[in-house]
């Protein structure tokens, strides 16, 4: 997909909240399901966790550009049409969903229809207090990719003024 540059930093916030609401998402259906010891694959409910990773959404199109004027003087510089089109390869963030590993919590109550023969219930490998961390995390970041988008909407309509 073809975006003009000055559109890349608000792409680049708008895949970072995408990803942070997925990661809201995966952490409420954690808790939502902190007390699940059936599910349809069987066993008790394994916790999911987001990572992150690059994802390469567009590609910065310099080929329709006719200012020819401005030479690059610095390395910094945007870099040209007859330039390594490669670096202008502009990324956002993706948003993987993967199951935690680690081991279910278990708890003696003979009287629990999952009880196994030792009165031993696997539940899910939930923590309250981390996915209550990891929203407060999640949030935080959204706000961050809210602020960091309404930041560049404001230059642009700064430089809409000039």
């Amino acid at each position: 997909m073809e975006l003009n540059p000055l559109f890349s930093g608000m792409n680049t916030s708008t895949t970072g909240m995408t990803a942070q609401r997925k990661r809201m998402n995966v952490i409420a259906e954690n808790i939502a399901n902190i007390e699940t010891t059936r599910t349809e694959e069987g066993g008790p409910y394994r916790r999911k966790a987001v990572t992150f990773g690059e994802e390469k959404t567009f590609e910065k199109s310099l080929e329709q550009s006719t200012n020819n004027k401005l030479a690059r003087t610095d390395e910094f510089h945007m870099t040209g049409r007859n330039e390594d089109k490669s670096l202008l390869a502009s990324s956002g963030v993706k948003a993987n969903i993967e199951a935690d590993s680690s081991a279910f919590r278990e708890v003696y109550d003979p009287d629990h229809p999952d009880a196994d023969e030792n009165g031993i219930v696997k539940l899910p490998n939930v923590d309250l207090v981390q996915e209550m961390t990891d929203l407060i995390s999640a949030s935080r970041a959204f706000e961050a990719n809210v602020t960091a988008f309404n930041a560049t909407k404001g230059m642009m309509k700064k430089a809409l003024e000039l």
